[in-house]
């Protein structure tokens, strides 16, 4: 079982099983993907994944999901966190990876 990438991995380990269709798009997930030193974060995953990104989060979900990237267990705390925002950000960002998941391989 391999793990794509550490903002998807609290969120359900996501299976990258297919290569990701070219998709261009640079922004802060990008950046954190393929900074993250993960042998399956190319470019054209991290890029793929930026793409559903910017169509499935807002600009601060965006940041905060980058963040996880660094550090995955402020994902645990995210998701176990009894705050309203946090509820909502982590079913976002769920639905996010399941987004990601199936268009990204």
């Amino acid at each position: 079982m391999k793990h794509a990438l550490a903002a998807l991995l609290c969120a359900g380990t996501v299976l990258w099983a297919a290569p990701a269709p070219v998709m261009a798009a640079s922004g802060i997930i990008e950046r954190a993907c393929r900074s993250s030193g993960r042998s399956s974060a190319t470019p054209q995953l991290c890029g793929c994944i930026q793409s559903v990104a910017n169509s499935s989060l807002s600009r601060s979900e965006r940041k905060k999901a980058a963040k996880l990237f660094k550090d995955p267990h402020m994902a645990q705390e995210i998701r176990q966190s009894g705050r309203r925002s946090d509820e909502t950000f982590w079913k976002n960002y769920r639905a996010f990876g399941e987004r990601a998941r199936k268009s990204c391989g």
